[in-house]
């Protein structure tokens, strides 16, 4: 069976707005750690959480967060 890990494009998306990790926290209401913690794959969010990040870059769910086989 292949392993999957739960990926996700925000330092990319962070990049694109010039945002720091500090103003993505405080456009989705949670802490910079919490933002760190997501973006390094120590974390996986919440549906809510990974919606309100989706919205904060407008765009889809999917365009952010991805799962990888291996």
């Amino acid at each position: 069976m292949e392993k999957e890990t739960f990926k996700n494009h925000i330092k990319i998306f962070r990049a694109k707005f010039d945002w720091t990790q500090e103003d993505l926290a405080k456009k989705v209401g949670v802490t910079r750690k919490t933002i760190n913690t997501i973006e390094n794959g120590v974390f996986i969010p919440s549906a809510y959480l990974a919606i309100k990040i989706a919205k904060a870059f407008n765009e889809q769910v999917e365009n952010i967060f991805y799962i990888e086989s291996q």
